[in-house]
């Protein structure tokens, strides 16, 4: 990279679904990257795009039907219907998990002239080949140039042997050969005018064009899912040091999968949990609904690059970690400071550092927080000492890692006014409780702690006076 500038493609969905939980590693993934690189104070050119054309059913030969064009035929909807209510219900539920949008979120069907001059490039250079109104890229060719697989680390060879005869692979000089644009037929809805034919790009030419337009011929962090290493990622690669006669990424980077039960999730397997229905509990597989900011904590509980398997169990557990920082965080402010300290807050801050510097490893990162969270109520019950200087490094230590980074809000804080008026009415019955106490009304005393315990408020007496907390774990 070049200081102070990071430029980063991750690739987004296609959008002809509601998006589900596998969407969201990704996003939740690259928003921390873009959220640390800025934080590290980095310029940042974070390009997601939105894929609505070329991507069809059979991903590995590039044949079948759009998938797109599928949802619009069953609902009888214009493609870009489909279109527009997928992308707008993307943006809602992503946003949900407090995901920043990216600085540019391009379409393929805005890129139809970038991708076009892009295939032009490829057949002057003798790598791509027309046929029929089709133009193919010469996989056989770049392999014998370049090597193909560098990246998944598969074999042509071996590609070859396991390559069944597909519809439309005849007119192939290759039968591993992608196509760059495909000649639609008359039932195709949609399709652009080139030189070839009236047709649409493939699956794979868009990130190419879109990367090249917005962060240049060379750029440096390209993510997206381990499933799209193959064929997507390899095919890019093989495009991209063509036209632009060097390797057109410097580190690639892709989270894992989630599954259920060892099996991938995904819309084509039908074992997919929106967010929608984890939000509201509204799937057989759930036993309840689940917060948007836990299902971001549940994310950052194993490293991107570690499958990440679902279950009630794991959701729960994480509300409950997620729970536990949240308290932790909020008593920072009711710390009362020493002339010494104890503990040491500044090794704790180095190795938060460190684990998130060492390839976003968050779940060490977690250790490190929850270290806090030990930390923060051992002060609290007078078992630590902080001086004020250490007091202001673990504050911004606890609150920059995690609102800043890992993008942990309060569940509270979605709707600040009304807690600040809980506060007020829980402090003015807590008066109402003292002043019965005062004059020796233990009945109404005891009824009022009675009551809010009820309610999932612990009340504690304390040498200080009276606390109270709201127990999270019972509330739901």
């Amino acid at each position: 990279m070049h200081p102070p500038f990071a430029g980063i493609y991750v690739c987004g969905p296609t959008v002809y679904g509601d998006p589900h939980l596998g969407h969201a590693r990704p996003a939740i993934t690259f928003d921390i990257l873009y959220r640390y690189l800025k934080h590290l104070g980095f310029k940042v050119r974070y390009v997601r795009n939105i894929t609505d054309v070329g991507h069809l059913e059979d991903e590995v030969a590039g044949e079948g039907e759009d998938k797109i064009l599928k949802k619009a035929r069953l609902e009888q909807l214009e493609p870009m219907e489909v279109v527009q209510f997928y992308i707008n219900r993307y943006h809602y539920f992503i946003d949900k998990l407090n995901v920043l949008q990216p600085s540019i979120e391009p379409q393929a069907s805005g890129h139809i002239i970038e991708q076009q001059l892009l295939i032009k490039e490829l057949l002057n250079k003798g790598f791509a080949y027309e046929i029929n109104g089709s133009v193919y890229f010469d996989l056989k060719k770049y392999n014998e140039t370049f090597g193909y697989g560098k990246l998944s680390g598969r074999n042509i060879e071996d590609m070859l042997s396991n390559t069944r005869e597909l519809e439309g692979q005849g007119e192939k000089r290759f039968p591993l050969d992608f196509a760059l644009w495909k000649k639609a037929d008359p039932s195709h809805l949609m399709h652009w005018p080139s030189l070839w034919s009236d047709g649409f790009p493939g699956w794979h030419l868009e990130c190419s064009a879109m990367s090249r337009k917005y962060l240049g011929e060379q750029f440096d962090i390209h993510g997206g899912g381990m499933d799209l290493i193959f064929p997507h990622h390899e095919c890019e690669i093989a495009q991209s040091t063509v036209a632009n006669d060097k390797q057109p990424v410097r580190y690639w980077m892709h989270n894992n999968m989630i599954t259920i039960n060892g099996q991938k999730m995904a819309k084509s397997k039908g074992n997919f949990i929106t967010l929608e229905e984890l939000f509201e509990g509204k799937n057989v597989m759930l036993e309840k609904d689940f917060s948007p900011m836990t299902i971001r904590f549940y994310m950052l509980q194993a490293h991107y690059s570690s499958t990440l398997d679902f279950s009630n169990d794991a959701l729960k557990a994480a509300e409950q970690g997620l729970n536990r920082l949240m308290k932790g965080l909020a008593l920072l402010p009711k710390l009362k400071t020493s002339d010494v300290s104890t503990v040491d807050v500044i090794s704790l801050q180095e190795k938060a550092y460190e684990a998130m510097s060492d390839d976003l490893n968050c779940p060490v990162l977690l250790g490190s927080l929850f270290e806090g969270v030990r930390i923060i109520n051992a002060v609290k019950d007078g078992k630590e000492l902080l001086t004020t200087g250490d007091l202001d490094v673990l504050s911004k230590l606890m609150q920059t890692f995690t609102y800043d980074i890992l993008g942990l809000l309060p569940e509270e804080n979605q709707n600040r006014s009304n807690e600040q008026l809980l506060d007020k009415l829980i402090d003015l019955l807590l008066q109402q409780r003292t002043e019965a106490k005062a004059r020796k009304d233990y009945k109404a005393s005891d009824h009022i702690r009675d009551q809010l315990a009820a309610l999932g408020f612990v009340v504690k007496d304390t040498k200080k006076g009276t606390e109270w907390e709201l127990n999270t774990e019972n509330t739901k």
